[in-house]
């Protein structure tokens, strides 16, 4: 059985201030999962009226059939969240999280579920968002997960407390941090280099950032390692430059000799009231201010904000599916559309005649010529351009492309953008997503241009949690 800890809390769905356990118990079944992967329930009751009303309720940590008592604290409301008292029925795939943060950490949300019913549980969601616009769920493959399902980020964000403690965002709860201690999604050399930054602090009594009064020293630390070259960033975002902070020598001397991976040590100077890894002047304290990563024989320079998947495993798979559906020909034009710091530019340029970038994003645009180059690519031509206004250019200068890929970030590429490709006409249009409900609304799109959706495949790029990514073709129909 799976019984409430005491110190659980309870809030509205609104995120209101916690409140004491009272209120009205119910005994529900799971119906469904969110689209944040949380469960579903509904109960029937009679207000001060004895009129029935519908109390819509969402169960973080359930699973899809299990059976639930849950307390409401405010059962006159008509949506709450909270978590479950007790598992009463079990769902056959529950298990033990591995992690000791589950339930309170902000990340993992799946722990308590087999692989191999997140996985069934991803495709399951693919399948229904297609459906949904009207496509054939039988377009939809079963999702390709991990051999090893653990250990597969190669970037993590961490936030200092108010008192200078290290660690994750507790969930529904944005303003207090886990202290760190261990965790199961990222390599150990990543862990153990930031512990050595939390070491540091806590022994100079560095203090943290305050939110609420905007004071304080330190705000964040990340730290990205590439799994090809095994180069790591590590990268300290302060409130002051570190000429004045206390043993910043030390700190440079001792993640040199322990860690001699750490080829990128950074203090990040950022007064920005958002809360956000942004840096205002970077300071290299040892090393360079970029590693090198490589993907299937490409390599890249990584800054501190430069995207790039952060599942390498996954997203060599990724790249392997876009290049397998959209079969680029040496004879062919092509355009990448958002197309970042050339991550899916390199391997189709290296295939097609001629390749143009596409991307919003100045900084990510150098960093893909500067790829390029790297990497000895001379049929590239990349723009720095919203993706509507940059396919007018294309089109004018280098013609009707062959072969359209996308991969835009989890709001979609819009309507306007997708009637946009509709109209360049291009033979095959390749779609990666991170988000198939805006993927699903999309492609829609493009079916009044005749095209047909071929093939799905959707790709676990983020183990123990509700995401899940895909690649897709469609194909204009012979007229």
């Amino acid at each position: 059985m799976y019984v409430i800890l005491e110190e659980d809390i309870f809030r509205d769905e609104e995120g209101d201030t916690p409140l004491t356990i009272k209120g009205e118990t119910f005994t529900v079944d799971i119906h469904r999962l969110d689209d944040r992967g949380a469960g579903q329930a509904v109960v029937w009751r009679k207000n001060e009226k004895g009129n029935e009303r519908k109390l819509k309720l969402t169960i973080p940590y359930t699973l899809p059939g299990e059976k639930v008592r849950v307390t409401v604290e405010q059962p006159e409301k008509r949506r709450w969240r909270s978590k479950a008292d007790e598992i009463v029925e079990e769902h056959p795939e529950r298990i033990t999280a591995r992690c000791p943060h589950f339930g309170v950490c902000g990340g993992c949300t799946w722990q308590h579920w087999s692989y191999e019913g997140q996985l069934e549980h991803k495709t399951k969601f693919v399948k229904s968002v297609i459906e949904e616009q009207g496509f054939d769920p039988k377009l939809v493959k079963h999702t390709i997960g991990m051999d090893e399902p653990w250990y597969y980020r190669n970037k993590m964000e961490f936030t200092f407390a108010v008192d200078g403690s290290l660690g994750l965002h507790e969930q529904g709860n944005f303003r207090n941090i886990i202290p760190l201690e261990t965790c199961f999604i990222m390599k150990n050399d990543m862990l153990e280099a930031v512990m050595e930054v939390a070491n540091w602090v806590k022994e100079n009594e560095l203090p943290g950032y305050d939110k609420e009064a905007h004071e304080g020293l330190l705000r964040h630390v990340m730290v990205r390692q590439s799994f090809e070259t095994d180069e790591i960033m590590v990268a300290i975002f302060a409130t002051e430059s570190p000429e004045n902070i206390k043993g910043i020598d030390d700190l440079i001397g001792r993640m040199e000799e322990r860690f001699p991976k750490v080829k990128s040590l950074l203090w990040m100077e950022n007064r920005d009231l958002a809360d956000r890894t942004h840096s205002e002047k970077t300071h290299i304290l040892s090393g360079r201010n970029f590693i090198y990563d490589e993907l299937l024989g490409y390599r890249f320079r990584l800054w501190y904000d430069t995207f790039f998947q952060t599942n390498p495993v996954q997203a060599k798979k990724l790249v392997e599916l876009a290049l397998e559906m959209g079969e680029p020909k040496e004879t062919e034009k092509m355009i990448d559309l958002f197309c970042g710091v050339g991550t899916f530019s390199l391997p189709f340029a290296s295939r097609v005649k001629e390749l143009v970038g596409i991307e919003i994003v100045e900084t990510s645009i150098e960093s893909a010529k500067r790829n390029a180059k790297d990497n000895g690519i001379t049929n590239t031509h990349f723009f720095a351009r919203d993706a509507r206004r940059g396919i007018t250019e294309v089109l004018e200068k280098f013609g009707t492309p062959e072969l359209l890929l996308l991969d835009p970030p989890r709001s979609g590429a819009g309507g306007k953008v997708m009637r946009r490709i509709g109209r360049a006409k291009p033979e095959r249009v390749v779609y990666v997503s991170c988000n198939p409900a805006t993927f699903a609304k999309d492609i829609k799109e493009l079916s009044a241009f005749g095209y047909e959706l071929k093939t799905v495949q959707p790709v676990d790029m983020f183990p123990q949690t509700f995401h899940v990514e895909l690649v897709a073709l469609m194909s204009r129909v012979d007229e």
